[in-house]
Order: structure tokens, then C-alpha cells, then sequence
């Protein structure tokens, strides 16, 4: 059988057999640990049938990192009780009959969580080498940190085994005379200081830093020759790369050279962003990425995520096992049913959890390797995919009801066993009808948030908190009216109640100063088919069907378009909100491009440069025929979810509510200076985004604290201190083995 050590710290339980000195076990009766039934010790992020016959038996039970003494509780072994929240194993068959391959998962904390009180207790491993334990009644724990090396140890099948892991051996504790293939000694020959790696592993080592390794770190890592002759900088590899980027013709192009670069080595393709994020997210993200979820099925190159249908219901835990990665701290899901601006994309809509989760790199610093992109494909009603024969999701239409029901709750059960109860859950692109419920449903339960309803509702919350600078007047002066009454529509509506009522308007008052249009035209109480979203902004007020006839008769000073409706700004409506107000505020927030409400350069030259102007999607400046230049502000939520998910990461936030998002909203408004006013932005530059996401999650982790949402402690005293420490870095890594000697005369060779 073989241990593989992937990570940092290892878990490995022990093997016991069959006999009548095991205490527990007695002739007659089976031990609590069966190597023949393979059962194990497992945790409660494992499913009953898992643990087989691993329960409360009298005995001593251990684990080198973690143990019980004395009999643990039954339920400490089942979900939905206590058990541990980060610990587990997993067993596969091996390469040969009669053998098993475990693959062992490492953690750099632990946590042991109960229901009744909580959090018990909680450790963070640091450089020390020596054990942390901490004793509880009827069990002790014991976490012992080990070194960050990466190596194989071959063993044969020993009646009682238990490994622990040191930099450059294991000791092995077994039968008198079990033979152990020595490390130092291998059947094979190799050359000095190289690592035993897997050929196939070899090959994946190269796409880390591909001609960037060191010829010392070819010899050592077995990868010379695999590698051209040459060495090169991250610098110029960012050359070359930038080069092959600009020889493009297309963004669709582009797109698919920085994917395939991520896909190959990405460090560097997080080095490419971050080296200019306002050229690149355009191309990441929106517009381009609509255009590349259209055309997914043809872009497609690698796997970059987890495809799960409805089909999978009942063995979610089993698939998201299948993900390299353990350590993951956020999960951005979608059903694919509202894509944007563009619909049902179906399974295509992968494409926006891997373009959310790269910015969540590239602007927050969120560690790739603890990110997870999700698919649900539940089927997809949009026929032209149904009829494409290179469609590569499930070709039925869309299961809903109680069945769609049951998949998400098994997900978000299955994502918290596995990862823990902190591990961020962000809900993207899902339909209306889903979005509002599954939010309400899970919002109190787990730590998730909907960027379309709230994220989306903090950024234009933000860049109206910016435009008050401008008019010169309170909140609370301002009347707005909505083209479009969905989730982005409704979650604006309601953080602007929140902020209204904190600067002490009623919240009756509040509502009565949105006005939404949808396709319906205005809502208005007494309108039929009305759901509760929409109930609490329906005005006393006849109907009126067209939003032009709404806004000359409320004459709103802000005007906000979120209804993907091209062109729904009209040249009129424009003209009138100038002839009302002398600073209008003109939000085109829908994507991509193509769906915006108004472009940026026919609201400046229709308003003669007075409208207050932001867009979901970039624009280029204009100038006006006087000679003045303004640089149209991009409402992205890119400004938002990178810093609050860093945040909630650090604090290991348990739930999100909506203030946290006013928070985010104010501080983004604070970033915005006078002299960006003066040039028509209201955000900051996406050049500070990383700066701005960071100052995000400092606010952010304060929040937690204060409010008693965050679940690891001790708080840091330092908290911008702690979370940099947190912060992804694109610099390469020295895979160069730790080398030194000892004084000449301590290595003499003493001889009989």
C-alpha cells in the first residue's frame, strides 16, 4: 500500500487486528476497527455507512495527530452531532489484490466543534515542532505540526501500524522484524539529492514554473530534460506572454490564451493580472466572459471545476471527494439558468464561477488552491443548445420543484461536512424564482451569500453614496426609480432602505422613495400577481406602463437601469432627467456591453455633460465638443466579493448579513477621491482594487468580531497585519531542498 503526503500536516490512523488482546475485543466478537471489512476511524464529515463498525466500544482509540482516550460518544462518529470538522481519511483500492492506498488529508488547523456549545476548541498550527493537547472530559487531543515536505513511503500490510511523519523518515511501529523498504536505500538507483516523484507527477511539476526552475531545482525535482535549456525570469515570461496576448485579434482570443495559461502555470497567470487589472478584466470577466460561456462548449480546453447534475442526488459527498483539493474555503455555485444578461446558458455557465473565483485571486488574494468553481446542471431550457449536437450538459429541460430542492440542500450540506460551516458558499446567476428563496432559505443557516442580489446591491450602493458628493445633498433628498424590478433591482432597493434608515428616514418613508418599473410597467399596489419582493416597493399610485411616462411624472433624481434591456434609456428619458435636476444620476448596470440601458458617451452629450454616470460594464471616456473628458465609472462587483470574501476567510465568518454589505458599500464610496469626482468616476481606479479589497476585509473582519461572527480565536490584534498574511502572492516558490553541512570535525568517520 502506499502513503502519499500532499500537503502539510498528515492524519493517519491506526490499523488494528483481529485478536483477543485488543481491549474491546474479545473471542466472539468483532474489534471496533476491521482491516478486512475496511473500516476505519472517520469523522463526521464522512457518511454513517463509512464508519461501519466504528463505534462506542471500551478501549483506547488513537490517531498520531488526534485521539481519544477512554470510550468517545457514538454521536461524536455521525453527522448532524459532534464530531471533528476538518479531520478525515479516505480509502481506495490499491494497484494489487489484498492491498489498499490511502490517501491522507492535511490541514493546518484544527477545530472541534459541538452543537449545544459550539466551537470547543480550536488550534493554528505554527512553525513550532512541539504538540499542542488540550484535554476535554472522556477524550484528549493532541496536534502535532509537521514539515511542509512532499514524499512516498512504500510499506507492506503490518498488523499494527502507525506512522509519524518527520522531514526525511517515518518510524514504523509493527510485528518484530517487519521489513520496511528503507528511503535512504530504494530498489532503484537515482541521482544524488533527487526527490522520488511520479513520473506523471514530474510532467505536472514542470507547468509550475515552467523555465523559470533553477537548473539545481530540475536535478533535485528529476526534471531536467524535461525543460528546455533555458532560464527565465518570471519578468520575461510575463514578456513573452504579453507578447503572444497582443497578437490577438479577438477578445474571445484572449480569453482563451489567459485561460490555457491558467491552466498551465498559474502563478504566472495571476502575475498577468495582477500586472494590469484594468485591462484584464475585461477579458476575465465581464463583457468577455458571456461571450465565452456562449461559445463554452467550443472554448472548452480543461476541466476547471466541479460539474454536478441532478442526476448525482444522493452521492454529492462522493463527488466533491473527487476534487484535488481539500483545503477549500470558498465555493461559487450556479445553476446556469440567468447568465448575465444572455439567459439559460445551461451547463456553458461554468464559465462564471472560474472567471469569479480567478478575480477572487487576482483582486482579494484568496488562495486559488482553496477555491471551488460548481456547476449544477439541472438540464436547460434554451432549445438552441437542446438542438446543439456539441453541447456538452444534460440535454433535457429543467427539473425544478421539490427534486431541484433536494439537490441544493444536499449540496450545502455536503459542501459544509466536507470543508466545514465557515466555508463561503456565493450563489451566482441563478433565476429570479430560485434566487430571493434559496437566499432567505440559507442565509441563516450557512455561510453564503448572492452576489446578484447583494453584491451587485453594494457596489451601486456605493457609487450613490460617491454621487452625494457631487449633488451636494443627503440620501435622503433623492427619489429613484428602477428600470427592471429583479434580483440585482431588489437587493439595491433594499440596501438603500438600509441606508435611508440610517440616516434616520422611517423605513415607510424609505420605500416610498423607490419606484420600480418592470415588464409590466409600474408597481403599484392592487396589481396582481405580486410577489413579496415586489409588495413592499408597490406605490399608491395608478398604473402607468411605460418607464418614460413614470419618469416625467415622479421626476426621480436617479434613474437606475437593471433590467438588461438595450437601448432603455431613451434619448427622452435622458433629456428629462437633465431638465429636472441639475446633477442627474444615470446607473446603466446591466451586462454585458450589449445589454446596457445607454452607453456612456450618449449620457454625457444628451445631459451636456451634467449626468452622474455608471455602467455595469466598461466604457472608454469621452470628450465633449468643449474639450471636457470624463471617465465613466464601472459599477462592478469586482469592488465587492474579492474584499468580503477575503474578510469573511480570515474571521471564518459564520453567517453574512446585509450590513456587512453597507459596510463594504461606505468603504468603497471612501475610496473615491475628488479629483476622480472631477473626472466623472465614481470608483476608485480597478489599478487599487487589490489595495481596496484588502482595506474591504480589514473593515470586514472588524465587523465580524464586533458582532459576534467570526469563529476563530484568539482576535488578531493586528488585524491588517493578519489578514496580508493571508494574501495570495504570485511569486514563484523555491522547490530548492534545504542544504547545509555540519563542522568537518563532527562528520570524522570513527572506524573499529
Amino acid at each position: 500500500m502506499r502513503f502519499e503526503s500532499f500537503q502539510r500536516f498528515e492524519v493517519m490512523p491506526e490499523f488494528l487486528p483481529a485478536s483477543p488482546s485488543l481491549s474491546g475485543a474479545s473471542k466472539g466478537r468483532k474489534p471496533a476497527i476491521r482491516w478486512q471489512d475496511r473500516q476505519c476511524f472517520a469523522s463526521s464529515a464522512a457518511a454513517p455507512s463509512a464508519v461501519h463498525g466504528a463505534r462506542s466500544r471500551a478501549g483506547t482509540w488513537q490517531l498520531p495527530v488526534t485521539g481519544w482516550v477512554g470510550s468517545p460518544p457514538a454521536s461524536a462518529l455521525y453527522p448532524g452531532t459532534s464530531g471533528w470538522s476538518h479531520l478525515h481519511t479516505q480509502w481506495a483500492r490499491g494497484p494489487q489484490k489484498g492491498q489498499r492506498r490511502y490517501r491522507l488529508r492535511l490541514f493546518d488547523r484544527i477545530s472541534l466543534h459541538d452543537e449545544k456549545d459550539g466551537l470547543l476548541w480550536f488550534h493554528h498550527f505554527q512553525s513550532s515542532a512541539s504538540p499542542q493537547e488540550r484535554t476535554f472530559p472522556g477524550l484528549r487531543i493532541q496536534a502535532r505540526p509537521l514539515p511542509q515536505e512532499s514524499y512516498q513511503l512504500h510499506l507492506h500490510r503490518l498488523p499494527i501500524l502507525q506512522l509519524l511523519c518527520a522531514k526525511a523518515w517515518s518510524t514504523v511501529i509493527g510485528q518484530p522484524g517487519a521489513h520496511v523498504p528503507s528511503l535512504t536505500n530504494p530498489p532503484e538507483s537515482r541521482a544524488v539529492g533527487e526527490r522520488r516523484l511520479p513520473k506523471r507527477r514530474k510532467m505536472e511539476l514542470t507547468r509550475k514554473e515552467g523555465m523559470a526552475f533553477t537548473l539545481e531545482e530540475r536535478l533535485q525535482l528529476g526534471i531536467h530534460g524535461l525543460i528546455p535549456p533555458c532560464f527565465l525570469s518570471q519578468d520575461v515570461q510575463l514578456l513573452r506572454i504579453m507578447r503572444y496576448y497582443e497578437r490577438q485579434q479577438s477578445d474571445l482570443d484572449k480569453y482563451i490564451i489567459l485561460m490555457t495559461l491558467q491552466d498551465r502555470n498559474e502563478k504566472l497567470f495571476y502575475r498577468v493580472l495582477t500586472s494590469d487589472v484594468e485591462k484584464f478584466m475585461p477579458i476575465v470577466y465581464t463583457p468577455t466572459v458571456g461571450l465565452a460561456c456562449q461559445h463554452y462548449g467550443l472554448t472548452f480546453r480543461r476541466p476547471r471545476g466541479l460539474f454536478i447534475t441532478i442526476h448525482d442526488k444522493g452521492h454529492l459527498a462522493t463527488m466533491l471527494n473527487s476534487w484535488p483539493e481539500d483545503n477549500i474555503k470558498a465555493v461559487v455555485v450556479t445553476d446556469g439558468e440567468r447568465i448575465l444578461g444572455l439567459g439559460d446558458l445551461g451547463c456553458y455557465g461554468m464559465g462564471i464561477p472560474v472567471g469569479k473565483l480567478a478575480l477572487y485571486t487576482a483582486c482579494g488574494g484568496v488562495n486559488p488552491q482553496q477555491c471551488l468553481p460548481v456547476l449544477l446542471d439541472v438540464g436547460t431550457n434554451n432549445e438552441e443548445l437542446l438542438r446543439d449536437p456539441l453541447y456538452i450538459g444534460l440535454k433535457h429541460r429543467r427539473v425544478r420543484g421539490q427534486e431541484y430542492d433536494d439537490l441544493l440542500d444536499e449540496f450545502m450540506q455536503a459542501v459544509t461536512d466536507k470543508f466545514g460551516i465557515n466555508c463561503l458558499i456565493q450563489f451566482e446567476d441563478f433565476a429570479n424564482a430560485n434566487a430571493f428563496r434559496l437566499l432567505n432559505k440559507y442565509r441563516n443557516k450557512y455561510c453564503m451569500f448572492n452576489d446578484d442580489i447583494q453584491g451587485t446591491a453594494s457596489i451601486a450602493v456605493a457609487g450613490i453614496l460617491a454621487a452625494l458628493r457631487i449633488t451636494k445633498n443627503k440620501l435622503s433628498n433623492h427619489v429613484f426609480v428602477f428600470q427592471g424590478a429583479g434580483e440585482a433591482a431588489m437587493g439595491i432597493a433594499h440596501l438603500l432602505v438600509m441606508a435611508l434608515e440610517k440616516e434616520g428616514v422611517p423605513k415607510a418613508e424609505a420605500t416610498r422613495k423607490i419606484w420600480m418599473v418592470d415588464s409590466k410597467g409600474l408597481i403599484v399596489k392592487g396589481r396582481s400577481h405580486l410577489n413579496h419582493e415586489k409588495e413592499m416597493f408597490a406605490q399608491d399610485h395608478p398604473e402607468v406602463n411605460s418607464l418614460e411616462e413614470v419618469v416625467r411624472l415622479v421626476k426621480p433624481t436617479a434613474i437606475i437601469g437593471v433590467a438588461a434591456i438595450a437601448g432603455a434609456f431613451t434619448e427622452q428619458i435622458l433629456r428629462d432627467m437633465a431638465s429636472f435636476h441639475e446633477r442627474p444620476i444615470i446607473f446603466a448596470l446591466s451586462n454585458p456591453t450589449s445589454k446596457a440601458e445607454c452607453t456612456a458617451e450618449k449620457c454625457y452629450q444628451v445631459t451636456e455633460g451634467r449626468g452622474i454616470f455608471a455602467s455595469g460594464s466598461p466604457f472608454k471616456g469621452v470628450t465633449l465638443e468643449d474639450g471636457r473628458t470624463f471617465i465613466p465609472g464601472q459599477g462592478n462587483n469586482a469592488y465587492v466579493f474579492p474584499g468580503v470574501a477575503l474578510g469573511v476567510i480570515a474571521g471564518g465568518v459564520r453567517h453574512i448579513p446585509d450590513g456587512l454589505f453597507l459596510l463594504t458599500a461606505e468603504q468603497i464610496a471612501q475610496e473615491v477621491s475628488e479629483q476622480h469626482l472631477s473626472q466623472g468616476r465614481l470608483y476608485p481606479p480597478l489599478s487599487t482594487i487589490r489595495d481596496v479589497s484588502l482595506r474591504i476585509a480589514i473593515k470586514v473582519l472588524d465587523f465580524a468580531y464586533k458582532h459576534n461572527l467570526a469563529s476563530y480565536y484568539p482576535e488578531p490584534k493586528d488585524k491588517e497585519a493578519f489578514v496580508r498574511s493571508l494574501v495570495y502572492t504570485p511569486d514563484y516558490d523555491s522547490f530548492t531542498l534545504d542544504s547545509y553541512t555540519w563542522p568537518k570535525e563532527a562528520m570524522n568517520v570513527q572506524n573499529v
